[in-house]
């Protein structure tokens, strides 16, 4: 059956950025094997994410801009390819180093997925239809996070931690050959009108509103991606096999979220995009309130409590970076736009290895879910500026179309 282009878009898009995770959580998942193999404390373990997400925070603005002058098709698949070779490099390490500094390599070459994809979806999506299409996409990086990390854990069960590098950077590079082969693109808008866009663009305080709530929601969003797994095992106990996978429950959760308030955005709320996200950083606060509560009582509250918190999480997130970051930037600076967005956020996710292992180990983790909470209530206050952009716009009677 010959799918139609948008279709393929679509598909491709969702199934890359999916992938990209495969060679994202192997250092989660590997965390234990390789304090004891390497001898590593807690710090040097955080400063192998600290690496990681300070070249992914770069290489975000650097690859947003570069997305809308060289297209989707060759950022995202040459820099799959490229993170999956400095990933399977990963395997033959014989210490911190040779971990640390490809894993952050890697890190940069990451950072061609969201806004690539991104950018390949806003040519072929309405306006209208943006939250919706946009929620459902974006449960690539929930499912990616669920797939990366329940293989990832089996991997380092059947054949060591090295096996949790290699092979899933090999199913990545394919994906990635997969898209410089197959990704539809339509033709760009004409360069004197990208770049008057991306100038407009960067002055607008309804872009820096949603970077800097979207700065919050990734500390705590890579705090957990990148922690829990650990802390599930030294704080409450579990076995590595039980922790792997009882951590997937956030992401779980994440997918109901995102798909949730997506639908909410384009529905009830009408394409207020920033009040979908004020709505589910509010409810973010309350899940980790819940969360300290209730996440020792069992493997069942813990697991229920973590899905909720997901939720909370996925829906704002998921929505600041997709849908209005498209709403922003249109087809001419899409990529500039949610690279940008993504870019202050992965600032705050840079805080997230040092701080969890600091808070965590001085004042417990309870502390760090406090943390969390007031992060969260934060990132409701940081939208209000987009949100009063949205209100004045639908007043005017303009639509949420791409144009800043």
């Amino acid at each position: 059956m010959k799918l139609s282009p948008r279709t393929r878009v679509l598909l491709l898009t969702w199934l890359s950025y999916a992938s990209f995770y495969l060679c994202r959580k192997n250092v989660s998942v590997s965390k234990t094997a390789l304090q004891d193999v390497f001898h590593l404390g807690t710090d040097a373990l955080g400063y192998i994410d600290t690496g990681y997400l300070a070249a992914y925070a770069i290489g975000q603005f650097t690859m947003g801009f570069l997305g809308d002058w060289l297209g989707s098709r060759k950022l995202v698949g040459v820099g799959m390819i490229a993170a999956a070779t400095l990933c399977a490099a990963c395997a033959g390490a014989t210490g911190f180093w040779f971990i640390a500094i490809p894993f952050a390599l890697n890190g940069f070459f990451q950072a061609s997925g969201w806004p690539g994809n991104v950018k390949a979806l806003t040519p072929w999506l309405e306006p209208a239809e943006r939250g919706r299409v946009m929620g459902l996409w974006s449960t690539c990086y929930q499912v990616g996070g669920v797939i990366a990390g329940g293989l990832a854990g089996w991997l380092v069960r059947a054949g060591g931690w090295r096996s949790a590098f290699w092979a899933p950077a090999l199913l990545v590079a394919a994906v990635g050959a997969a898209v410089l082969l197959l990704l539809p693109e339509r033709e760009a808008p004409p360069k004197a009108k990208r770049q008057a866009v991306q100038r407009e663009l960067l002055m607008m305080p309804a872009l820096w509103s949603l970077g800097l709530g979207y700065f919050c929601l990734k500390l705590i969003r890579y705090s957990l991606l990148f922690w829990l797994p650990f802390y599930l095992e030294r704080a409450l106990h579990y076995g590595q096999e039980h922790a792997s996978w009882q951590s997937l429950s956030f992401e779980l959760g994440g997918t109901v979220g995102a798909v949730t308030v997506g639908f909410l955005s384009d529905g009830l709320l009408r394409g207020k995009r920033a009040g979908a996200g004020i709505g589910g950083c509010i409810a973010l606060a309350f899940a980790f309130g819940i969360y300290v509560k209730v996440g020792h009582l069992g493997a069942w509250p813990n697991f229920l409590a973590l899905a909720l918190v997901g939720a909370c999480l996925f829906g704002p997130d998921s929505i600041i970076s997709a849908a209005a970051a498209q709403d922003l930037g249109g087809t001419e600076a899409a990529s500039t736009a949610a690279g940008f967005i993504n870019g202050l956020g992965s600032v705050g996710a840079v805080l997230q290895g040092a701080l969890t292992a600091w808070v965590s180990r001085r004042y417990g983790w309870d502390a760090l879910f406090t943390i969390f909470l007031v992060l969260a209530a934060l990132a409701a206050v940081a939208l209000i500026p987009m949100w009063l952009r949205e209100r004045t716009r639908a007043s005017q009677g303009l639509a949420s179309s791409g144009s800043v």
